[in-house]
């Protein structure tokens, strides 16, 4: 299978899950923002890569935008170089979190922490696409009454179970499809489905911290961590400046 073919099933089966409390608003971007997602999974996602870095789902002001994981306007638009205008939203919007597309003025810190390290280490998009991929677990965001971001753990029991086994399924053909020699979770959440989707296929699994600014280590140089943590699990890490 290819990532467009995995990608559209999941959207597909996404959409026929109904939520309940405490998730008030859910947000499907592979819906709305369909365009640039599709054109990042064509313009970068052919080809194995050597490593694979899983997110937990979208942020309202990253992916929940411009249909990229970790996907903050800036990053997206002036170094992955993906500016789609047409970017829809979704048809029930809490009235806190509105869909702009490429015109929203809020930054994803999560986002301009991790595609800003990308570029340090890396350079180009290219050369880190041609050995790097990054996409998350869930696709959807999910907002509480109060607008406040509800990351898949917090759902309720019986949403979360019907969330799983679309997303596991997901997540292993990917890896089946990229043959990545690591995959690593961005936090706790990620590895622990990478552990359970993924056991039995080759390649490392392990974890690097979460680059979101609500974790105290990650505001204590989340760059530089992340660094030493792959290079702790045995990545080789291009030099600064790619």
């Amino acid at each position: 299978m290819d990532l467009p073919s995995i990608t559209g099933r999941l959207a597909d089966e996404m959409a026929d899950i109904d939520f309940g409390p405490p998730a008030a608003w859910v947000y499907n971007p592979l819906e709305y923002a369909r365009n640039p997602h599709f054109e990042f999974l064509e313009r970068f996602g052919a080809g194995q890569k050597d490593l694979l870095l899983v997110g937990m789902n979208p942020g309202p002001w990253g992916m929940a935008q411009t249909g990229i994981p970790f996907g903050a306007v800036s990053a997206v638009r002036d170094w992955i170089g993906i500016s789609e205008r047409t970017v829809g939203s979704p048809e029930h919007q809490h009235p806190k979190r509105p869909v702009l597309g490429f015109e929203c003025r809020r930054e994803e810190v999560s986002g301009t922490r991790l595609w800003g390290w990308a570029e340090s280490l890396w350079g180009t998009p290219e050369r880190f696409f041609s050995q790097a991929w990054v996409a998350n677990y869930c696709p959807l965001l999910f907002l509480d009454r109060a607008g406040r971001n509800l990351t898949p753990n917090r759902l309720a029991a019986e949403d979360r179970e019907l969330l799983i086994a679309p997303c596991d399924r997901a997540l292993r053909e990917i890896a089946e499809t990229l043959q990545p020699r690591w995959m690593i979770g961005i936090g706790v959440f990620a590895e622990a489905r990478l552990r359970q989707a993924c056991d039995g296929l080759p390649g490392k699994i392990g974890r690097i911290l979460h680059p979101s600014p609500a974790s105290p280590a990650a505001n204590r140089g989340w760059a530089r961590q992340a660094t030493r943590q792959l290079g702790d699990l045995g990545f080789e890490l291009p030099r600064a400046g790619g």
